[in-house]
């Protein structure tokens, strides 16, 4: 994890005000200091991969700017574009609605994509015991087809999480949910429609859990800033916010 901070120049303090006028006008309201990226329930290796300044979906971008996912996994053409679109429009049109977004979810070439990630992310089976290769040894194609068709029907139903622990440094534990790879791969279907749209209200200052971005780019950011007079840096941490998270309110923002 890393901070993100606000800084100040020697007495000087950046106007707080000044970057929430700047805002552009989120589906929500303004994001102003509270509109942090927060991760999707599935922690993926794939998104924060790179390290670059500007926006991850670029509608004007040239092909190869922008469309990787990981060091080896591209998007798709058709994917790309489609969040290309999706990233150009509540860029464009802050107020804008989006209201027709399900049936992008179990679009062929989503889901594939999804299940790309997934793979690439590893990872153990859920509840159901059922693993990325009895999957493909059942046949990938039938199984995303059954799924797609349950998404569509909207006869789909996640299943339970399987509940694991993982040691912290603190000689503590953390709390971990392994879905199945049938939810995961939703999940991944569901992030990567939202995640350009998302991604279009959030602050240029905010690197955390961003597609495109990383820790090293914070670090690099605070590097040129530092070399510009700025010396004071503000760290803060919200203390065990995924697991006060107001579920409630969170589903009705999105």
């Amino acid at each position: 994890m890393f901070a993100e901070g606000v800084l100040w120049q020697h007495g000087k303090s950046r106007a707080v005000d000044r970057q929430m006028r700047d805002q552009p006008e989120a589906r929500e309201g303004k994001t102003g200091l509270h509109g942090m990226a927060e991760r999707p329930v599935l922690p993926r290796k794939p998104g924060n991969a790179g390290g670059g300044k500007g926006p991850w979906f670029k509608g004007d971008a040239g092909r190869g700017e922008g469309e990787e996912i990981g060091v080896s996994l591209r998007t798709p053409e058709s994917v790309w574009k489609l969040q290309g679109a999706l990233h150009a429009k509540a860029k464009g049109e802050p107020s804008y609605r989006f209201y027709s977004l399900y049936d992008k979810i179990h679009r062929k070439d989503v889901l594939l994509h999804a299940w790309n990630c997934c793979r690439a992310n590893g990872g153990g089976a859920g509840v159901d015991g059922q693993s990325f290769e009895q999957i493909e040894a059942w046949g990938l194609e039938g199984w995303l087809g059954e799924l797609a068709e349950e998404i569509r029907k909207k006869t789909y139903r996640p299943q339970a999480v399987r509940r694991v622990w993982i040691p912290k440094p603190d000689g503590k534990q953390r709390p971990l949910g392994i879905p199945t790879i049938r939810d995961r791969l939703v999940q991944m279907a569901a992030v990567i429609i939202l995640e350009p749209i998302f991604e279009a209200d959030l602050a240029e200052e905010q690197y955390g859990y961003r597609p495109g971005r990383s820790a090293h780019g914070a670090v690099r950011e605070i590097h040129g800033l530092l070399n510009r007079g700025y010396r004071e840096v503000v760290d803060c941490d919200l203390s065990g916010y995924f697991d006060s998270i107001p579920h409630h309110e969170l589903m009705e923002s999105i």
